[in-house]
């Protein structure tokens, strides 16, 4: 059998009455603290430290400075007696030319004598003649390994100059094909040796022209 609270016992009931009492007391509450002197005495001052007042003065420069020295004054002038007389250095001016006197002259220095560069011929009556022939130049021929493999084959002509001995000297290639047959064709001939070329019997210096062949076997 369930149990049921009496009437007194049930404070729900109560609740609202509770309510309205605490709405009561506070609004009293309210009312009593707005009506309350809130206002501050003026008698209240705050009171400041006076501070120290510094002052800041000018100090002044003590150190002396030093002037210059005065200019050192200009010397008395001292006055010379007009009776003093200079003397005057007596000039020979009675100096007569003997034009017959013979003056000795150093000697002209000696004359150098240039030795003259033996001339260089193009056409002479007897032309230098290759020792061994253009065969023998041929047979010196290292035909260089870049010219194979590109299969380059031409002339090179060369310039050079024969001496009275018959070597060769300042070979130039005029016209050449490359590929390093240029140099191979001027180290053969740089090589050779020629009789040398005759002027009235004479050997001379003859300059001439050759051309080398590349020929692929």
């Amino acid at each position: 059998m369930a149990l049921r609270k009496t009437d007194k016992a049930d404070l729900r009931k109560r609740y609202p009455l509770f309510i309205e009492i605490g709405m009561v007391m506070t609004l009293a509450v309210l009312i009593v603290a707005f009506r309350l002197d809130m206002s501050v005495d003026d008698t209240f001052e705050v009171q400041l430290q006076e501070q120290e007042v510094v002052q800041m003065e000018d100090i002044q420069q003590t150190q002396q400075i030093e002037k210059p020295p005065p200019p050192p004054r200009p010397p008395v002038p001292v006055e010379v007696p007009n009776d003093e007389v200079l003397e005057d250095d007596e000039l020979d001016l009675d100096m007569s030319l003997d034009l017959d006197e013979v003056i000795d002259l150093p000697p002209p220095p000696p004359e150098v004598e240039e030795e003259e560069e033996p001339e260089i011929f193009v056409i002479v009556e007897q032309s230098p003649e290759l020792i061994g022939g253009l065969e023998g130049l041929q047979k010196k021929i290292r035909y260089p390994e870049i010219a194979k493999k590109a299969g380059v084959e031409g002339r090179v002509f060369l310039q050079f100059v024969v001496d009275e001995q018959g070597n060769v000297h300042d070979p130039v290639v005029t016209r050449g094909i490359g590929a390093g047959c240029d140099e191979e064709a001027i180290r053969a001939i740089q090589s050779a040796k020629f009789k040398p070329g005759k002027q009235r019997g004479k050997a001379v210096k003859v300059k001439m022209s050759l051309p080398v062949t590349f020929r692929l076997k």
